[in-house]
């Protein structure tokens, strides 16, 4: 992906995201204030991210930690990895490569480095 597309693309994935992740957060909260079903298990989760710099990993884990029901707790350089805390923790693992799927390319035509 070129700087360019990355410029476009990025914003728009960002916000689909939000408006994704918006809509399950709110329906976690809902389901568990009307006592419906299980609430969803919270967990902290450990993610590998793509070779970028400091200011690619950090713009990585703003965008993380503005979607809702996501939080970023560390990132590690040395290792390539964030700690993540995460509302619902059910499919943890599609969570993350989804958005790793849709905000790394993006942040690699800016910010990526080599291995």
């Amino acid at each position: 992906m070129n700087k360019l597309t990355a410029t476009v693309v990025l914003p728009l994935r960002f916000g689909r995201a939000m408006l994704a992740t918006g809509l399950q957060t709110i329906g976690a909260i809902v389901r568990h204030g009307l006592a419906i079903g299980a609430p969803a298990p919270a967990s902290f989760v450990r993610i590998d991210f793509a070779p970028m710099t400091a200011q690619g990993a950090a713009l990585l884990g703003s965008m993380i930690s503005l979607t809702p029901g996501t939080t970023v707790i560390d990132i590690d350089m040395a290792r390539r990895q964030m700690v993540l805390h995460m509302l619902d923790a059910r499919d943890a693992t599609a969570a993350v490569d989804a958005m790793r799927r849709e905000f790394e390319p993006p942040l690699r035509a800016w910010f990526g480095v080599e291995a």
